[in-house]
């Protein structure tokens, strides 16, 4: 104490920021009430609000390890711990090279169990741990059929599906992508050219269609302790009512409590259950206690009313799904990250409230131009973007909206978004209704540019034929 005023303890963290899922981590950083935090950021591009808190911004348009590695050595004196978001540099072994040349502790998984890296792996493993979660899968080698004719392997596979598949390439490649039946492809020349324009470059997974509602599950590890969060619902497909093609995620909501309006309290219980199985299982494979830390459990479950089927994990925080969590976040978000560091995190007190985050995407994402090309034909796609309305909605709402700014960059003293998801509008409320409209009102207010957004995030309508599509499968059981 100094006259009566608390001296705040300083620390100083590097944050590798993508997008506004990185936004939100430094907003939820510089909400701590113990420590004066000190940023250093190393950015994709010159973020608004990354620029104007950090005390030294880096630009590294492609993320690079190696130059992200240099930044930590050059101001290693100054900082406490790293805490990355992004996929690319997680894979690329970025917490492995950092802490070897400057044991400045990383928050994300070691390069080893970035286990987004390979489908494949991801379907093995839960193979060992939960072979009841995993939906019915083929895994093609090209080694398997050097000479050898895959084609009638597939056919045969999808025989078996009676066509009902999903095509994944083991890692993100040069070909297609994952393609799913009835929306990719509606018979098997075309499934079969997806195939192999993902074959040509590595394996390759046919699995099962599931159908179910989805939910996203995250959550915290120090390496030995797992936390889990709320769940989330993502929206995929770029369009309202769920049209078009997929996306990085358009939006996302979270409820007042700790489960989505579609599941009941036992599914949640059984969600929560299987995470913690494949968390153990995954644990005990593992002779390193710290290797785990951060977000190494983020899954994509797909409900079916008879039980919890696993359609991917991620090694990292979800994109936007923690923006939906982190300013809910009670607990020091600080202390929390010192905690994951020292493998004594207990646990996380969260707010009891619903948000809904809805991003502001440019003309050519998911397609949109294409679709809607009239309309934005007769819009400058180079023009500025207006965060002075967005912004002024602080006044009406306080905490209760977020402006976090991803894909935008300052150029000439202004605001421009490139080619991928410009600004997350978060509504923080106590019901999901609520925290839309809030959401809603705030991507309405974000002018220039030629960005626009999905309408029904987290609507009503969405959200009943979601408990609806629920009962109906329960009912089927």
């Amino acid at each position: 104490m100094y006259n009566g005023v608390s001296l705040m303890e300083k620390i100083g963290v590097l944050v590798v920021s993508y997008g506004a899922r990185e936004v939100a981590m430094v907003d939820a950083l510089l909400q701590s009430t113990k420590y004066l935090v000190d940023l250093y950021i190393a950015d994709k591009q010159l973020n608004p609000f990354n620029a104007e808190k950090a005390t030294k911004h880096l630009v590294i348009p492609n993320l690079d390890v190696q130059e992200i590695a240099k930044f930590a050595e050059t101001n290693k004196d100054n900082i406490d711990f790293v805490l990355v978001g992004s996929e690319k540099p997680i894979i690329e072994g970025l917490r492995d090279i950092i802490e070897q040349r400057t044991g400045i502790p990383v928050i994300c998984p070691k390069q080893k169990y970035a286990i987004e890296d390979s489908k494949v792996a991801q379907r093995e493993l839960f193979a060992e741990i939960a072979p009841e979660a995993n939906p019915r899968f083929k895994v093609f080698h090209p080694a398997d059929y050097k000479g050898k004719d895959v084609k009638t392997d597939v056919y045969n596979w999808l025989d078996e599906l009676k066509n009902q598949a999903v095509v994944k390439p083991d890692k993100t490649a040069l070909g297609k992508g994952v393609g799913v039946w009835g929306d990719h492809f509606s018979n098997r020349e075309q499934l079969f050219e997806h195939f192999m324009s993902n074959f040509q470059y590595g394996s390759v997974i046919i699995e099962e269609k599931i159908d179910g509602e989805e939910s996203s599950f995250m959550a915290f590890c120090d390496g030995k302790h797992f936390i889990p969060l709320p769940d989330t619902r993502d929206y995929k497909r770029a369009f309202n009512a769920d049209k078009g093609p997929n996306t990085g995620g358009m939006g996302s909501y979270k409820d007042a409590d700790d489960k989505l309006p579609f599941l009941t309290a036992q599914e949640h219980e059984q969600e929560l259950a299987l995470a913690q199985k494949i968390f153990r299982g995954w644990e005990s494979r593992i002779n390193d206690d710290l290797a785990l830390r951060g977000v190494p459990i983020y899954l994509a479950f797909m409900h079916t009313g008879e039980g919890i089927k696993i359609l991917e994990n991620n090694s990292r925080p979800g994109d936007p799904e923690i923006i939906n969590l982190l300013p809910l976040i009670k607990s020091d978000f600080v202390e929390l990250c010192l905690n994951m560091i020292e493998g004594s995190l207990a646990g996380v007190e969260m707010e009891k409230s619903a948000s809904v985050l809805t991003y502001k995407v440019p003309s050519s994402y998911g397609g949109h131009a294409d679709v809607f090309y009239k309309k934005f034909k007769r819009n400058d796609v180079k023009t500025p973007v207006d965060l002075s309305k967005a912004y002024a909605l602080r006044i009406k709402y306080g905490n209760n909206i977020r402006i976090y700014p991803g894909s935008l960059e300052i150029r000439d003293g202004k605001n421009y978004a490139l080619t991928s998801r410009a600004i997350g509008v978060l509504g923080i409320g106590k019901s999901i209704e609520e925290a839309r409209e809030i959401s809603q009102e705030g991507a309405k207010a974000i002018k220039g540019g030629a960005l626009w957004n999905r309408t029904d995030i987290a609507s009503k309508h969405h959200i009943a034929k979601s408990v609806t599509h629920m009962e109906n499968l329960r009912h089927k059981v």
